[in-house]
């Protein structure tokens, strides 16, 4: 980062990333009870379907995770560039 506008859009972008994924959280946790509430309502002899959907959204929850606290959350650096420019050009 080379200057203090830089340094927030990166400081808001990374809060933006955070709190989009707090409130995915809170959408998951009710839609999912929600189907297992249904499934545990109905007849469950076919199994428990509910799984289809939690697998979907699991796996869109870990990626929103990553992103927002994991190794998507960090702002490239000058020296990222730089080498892969360096890289790039086959040096």
């Amino acid at each position: 980062m080379t200057n203090d506008q830089d340094m927030r859009s990166a400081a808001l972008e990374s809060l933006k990333r955070k709190k989009g994924f707090k409130q995915y959280l809170v959408v998951y946790v009710l839609v999912n009870a929600g189907l297992i509430i249904a499934w545990a309502m109905s007849d469950p002899r076919p199994g428990f379907w509910p799984i289809w959907p939690l697998f979907g959204m699991t796996t869109a929850l870990v990626v929103t995770g990553w992103n927002a606290y994991g190794g998507g959350s960090r702002p490239i650096t000058d020296k990222q560039v730089d080498e892969e420019m360096r890289r790039l050009k086959g040096e």
